[in-house]
């Protein structure tokens, strides 16, 4: 029998409460949090989520948020966190966890000082006085050095006034977004995890590449049911915007963990309304460069527009309603679009945008613009009309505003783009997200001072650390580094076989460059963590797996001896991609799309003439 099963369960929640900070600043925590994926204990996403942090704070951070969780949604699998947790392996590994051990085991546990209650909730003095305090802190944060911490430089909904004579709400009476609340998952089938009582009301969808959350009782409404990124969708919109529109069939485009929704439907594990294309008029639309024309009737598609289901109970209005002719553009589903002004071009970003002047929207290779400043800069004309001027698709963007993609904000608008800061206007030189990892994250981003690129600390090469913070100096990252030295470092031509031989020390700048090119490259991170962590029977398949994260640690290390190991290794995964992916063509094409951009930089960086 288990020491354990003689220990009260009360006593071993309460030695859990005491020691979850203990636990949560283990060093390299992945088999810790392997061990309670294996017992099911955690959820897949937030474990997913966690495992592919790099910086050791917001891992640590994470992995108390789990903890807390366990505490609070699963306090009565407490018992059997011990029993998994307290296993040889793991007590090996972490010494935190054999210190725990002895405690229970010999029973000084019971010599703690005992905890005072728990207090859920405070005076509303004390709670005035914390909101405060927090609102001190958020504005000093936001007042430091952009290098030391970048508040956001888009604008939300909520924080924008649209244009006339007086709006429906005050500022102060925005509706804030509701958070999706999940509940925690139960015992079940690990694949089957629409019986979860934590997929209950929403399920994780994909559809191509696209990501997204299926809201139940949306699309058993006939509602748009599929939210991404605060958008919603109806199942054909979803499948259009992920770029499956000619599979014309989402029940089958469409699915939760491999399953399409067609099968969880026919299983009864969805209710769907019947969701059926309706006549439209042949007209010729604003923004796209075809006709639309009479649809086909069939039940598994919808219109463009949010989907009604079609019951004998719907009222004349909604009958009305339905019969009208009516599309939108998939652009109205699009944060960025692909502009031009003779010969410069850009990317103009939805959220970004206030008006011509307000919030500098159009990024360059080189710098954020506003769209009169794009316009100035292309064609040296300080009166120009950037509306007529910049083109998206071959239209003027003037198209874009007047079927309301674009809204330009009021002249009351108070939002970031409209009525800036000194700090706001700092944070609008450069991105929003690491230009690597694509994500804002939890931590600070670092801004390059000659590019508009920004990096978490650990996502650039080399890394960054905390005394580039609180230098005052200008800093250019690798990319602006390599750019201004490459036309004098290979003045000769070079062949492939003496620069793989070569010591990989004099060519660290080339190879870091490499590799960041690469990670940015591959804009879903598809290959960037372990390939183990998340693809079955991946190990029986591959012998040797290998990631861009595990190549960056190397580099960091200064592991590599030689040019021509570092490009082994890259080459690897594309060797594994090849092999893994062979009946699965979309992967294999994006594997085979990142090796040939990495083998054109490769000879452009060395420059290479074989």
């Amino acid at each position: 029998m288990d020491p354990l099963d003689f220990l009260e369960p009360a006593d071993l929640l309460s030695f859990f409460h005491s020691r979850k900070t203990e636990m949560s600043c283990m060093e390299n925590p992945q088999i810790f949090l392997n061990q309670l994926r294996d017992h099911n204990l955690i959820p897949e996403d937030k474990y997913k989520k966690t495992i592919r942090m790099k910086s050791k704070d917001n891992m640590r951070k994470a992995v108390y948020e789990i903890l807390d969780w366990l505490e609070r949604e699963k306090s009565k699998h407490i018992p059997l966190f011990w029993k998994c947790v307290f296993k040889d392996v793991i007590i090996s590994q972490y010494p935190t966890m054999k210190l725990l051990h002895n405690s229970l085991m010999d029973g000084s546990f019971h010599f703690d000082p005992k905890l005072p209650e728990r207090v859920e909730s405070e005076d509303s003095d004390e709670k005035g006085s914390l909101k405060v305090s927090d609102g001190e802190e958020k504005e000093t944060k936001s007042t430091r050095k952009k290098r030391k911490l970048r508040s956001g430089s888009t604008c939300s909904d909520s924080d924008v006034e649209q244009p006339g004579p007086s709006a429906k709400q005050t500022p102060g009476q925005k509706k804030k977004a509701k958070k999706i609340q999940f509940s925690s998952p139960k015992k079940g089938e690990i694949d089957e995890i629409w019986t979860w009582p934590l997929y209950k009301t929403q399920l994780p969808v994909t559809c191509g590449n696209v990501e997204g959350t299926l809201i139940r009782d949306k699309l058993a409404k006939g509602e748009k049911c599929i939210l991404v990124d605060k958008q919603r969708f109806t199942p054909s919109e979803f499948e259009k915007f992920a770029g499956k529109e000619s599979s014309r069939n989402w029940k089958m485009s469409i699915r939760c963990k491999g399953t399409t929704l067609g099968k969880l439907i026919k299983e009864g594990h969805l209710k769907a309304a019947v969701y059926k294309r309706r006549m439209k008029l042949a007209k010729k639309s604003l923004l796209a460069s075809y006709s639309v024309t009479d649809e086909d009737d069939s039940e598994d598609e919808e219109s463009s527009l949010e989907a009604q289901p079609l019951t004998e109970e719907a009222t004349g209005e909604e009958r009305e309603e339905q019969s009208e002719p009516a599309e939108m553009s998939p652009d109205h589903y699009r944060s960025t679009f692909k502009v031009t002004c003779g010969a410069l071009t850009g990317t103009l970003y939805k959220s970004r945008f206030g008006s011509g002047k307000c919030g500098k929207s159009i990024r360059t290779e080189m710098s954020w613009l506003s769209p009169e400043e794009f316009v100035n800069i292309s064609l040296n004309q300080r009166d120009a009309s950037w509306r007529k001027d910049i083109l998206y698709d071959g239209k003027p963007l003037s198209v874009l505003l007047e079927t309301s993609v674009l809204v330009i904000h009021s002249l009351l608008c108070k939002c970031k783009c409209c009525k800036p800061k000194p700090e706001d206007l700092e944070n609008q030189k450069n991105d929003d997200e690491c230009y690597i990892c694509k994500s804002e994250g939890e931590e600070d981003l670092v801004v390059c001072d000659n590019c508009p690129r920004s990096f978490h600390q650990n996502c650039h090469l080399p890394h960054l650390d905390d005394a580039i913070l609180g230098d005052d100096s200008l800093w250019m990252c690798t990319f602006c580094v390599f750019k201004a030295n490459e036309k004098y470092r290979y003045p000769d031509e070079q062949r492939t076989e003496a620069v793989m031989s070569c010591q990989i020390s004099p060519y660290m700048l080339e190879c870091q460059y490499l590799l960041l090119y690469l990670c940015s490259a591959d804009e879903e991170q598809i290959f960037a963590t372990n390939p183990r962590q998340y693809l079955e029977q991946y190990s029986s398949i591959i012998r040797t797996p290998m990631w861009l994260d595990k190549i960056s640690d190397k580099l960091q290390q200064k592991e590599y001896k030689t040019v021509g190991k570092f490009v082994s290794d890259v080459q690897l995964i594309f060797t594994n991609s090849a092999m893994y992916n062979r009946d699965n063509q979309e992967f294999l094409d994006l594997g085979k799309h990142l090796k040939q951009l990495f083998d054109r930089e490769f000879q452009k960086a060395f420059n290479i003439q074989d």
